[in-house]
């Protein structure tokens, strides 16, 4: 007896050594609502948000879906269990809740590596997580760990406001007392809004700020430039310009675009301002949107965002 437990305790003790351990408390990438306890040997990325290995080699992609990304999984997963080209969904318990993940061996470029992706429901989001781990480093990133991973995901209702403004590439000093600030992608483009996720952003003013990489070449492009681009935002309908023009906006060239539109699954009547602010390698982009009934009170709070929009650094 005293040698099966000296045993016993010799195997567990392996286990211990040999299995990567988890960090103490679970992480969130700047500006993303799912988190996890990556793997000692994971740090945040440098080039994308998640988390990497020093070599970057062992990637951990961690990010947002739309709500019905999960649903659609969960529903897929319940009408063919077995799975798709032999690569079987599982199930997987969070402190987020129920999740679904597939592990499979595929290729990266001529290098073998095991691919990991995870889906679960954060309520107005599905929260995702994609893992890539080379051949080589199996041994350590074993299937095991990166499930032990998984299961450490947890979701938070909303990032606070200074974080999701500290990685915009420009400072925003006047939010216009809009009830909700949500980046679309962190780092890439802002949404200030009274309404939410929930009950959808077009039936109440919002503004969506952005940069774009993409100038035009001659300043005598900038007015047929401002007119496409304001005709081409998303969820935007039957859109008809009503005002176009050269303006200045904090000393530096710029275009002002209105157009009367519909937006919405309520197929709400809007009118919407686009600004374009010109000069550096990237081109400001900000859109305010309200229903027209309420666009008398919406401009001024959207003209004040503007103005308070300031290079960072």
């Amino acid at each position: 007896m005293k040698c099966l437990r000296f045993l016993t305790a010799v195997t567990l003790l392996a286990a211990a050594v040999w299995r990567p351990a988890l960090a103490a408390d679970a992480t969130f990438p700047p500006g993303v609502r799912v988190g996890l306890a990556p793997l000692v040997g994971l740090s945040r990325a440098k080039s994308f948000t998640g988390f990497e290995s020093e070599d970057q080699s062992v990637k951990v992609l961690v990010t947002e879906l739309p709500p019905d990304a999960y649903s659609e999984v969960s529903a897929a997963f319940k009408a063919n269990p077995a799975g798709v080209g032999g690569v079987k969904p599982e199930k997987i318990e969070t402190p987020a809740g129920t999740a679904f993940y597939t592990a499979e061996t595929a290729k990266d470029g001529a290098n073998t590596v095991r691919r990991y992706s995870m889906i679960l429901s954060g309520g107005t989001f599905s929260g995702y997580v994609a893992v890539q781990v080379p051949d080589n480093a199996t041994k350590i990133y074993s299937d095991d760990a990166v499930r032990q991973m998984f299961a450490s995901t947890v979701t938070r209702k909303v990032v606070p406001v200074e974080e999701q403004l500290g990685l915009m590439p420009f400072n925003v000093t006047e939010l216009s007392s809009f009830k909700n600030v949500r980046t679309l992608a962190p780092g890439a483009a802002l949404v200030l809004a009274d309404g939410d996720e929930t009950t959808g952003f077009e039936p109440a003013p919002f503004m969506v700020i952005g940069v774009l990489g993409v100038t035009p070449p001659q300043p005598d492009d900038r007015g047929r430039f401002a007119q496409q681009s304001a005709t081409t935002i998303p969820g935007v309908r039957d859109a008809r310009i009503t005002m176009s023009e050269p303006i200045r906006i904090d000393g530096m060239p710029g275009y002002e675009t209105r157009i009367d539109a519909t937006s919405g699954k309520d197929n709400t009547s809007v009118t919407v301002v686009q600004w374009l602010r010109f000069g550096g390698p990237n081109m400001l982009r900000i859109i305010g949107s309200a229903p027209r009934d309420q666009w008398p009170t919406a401009f001024p709070r959207f003209r004040a965002v503007r103005d308070g929009i300031q290079p960072r650094g």
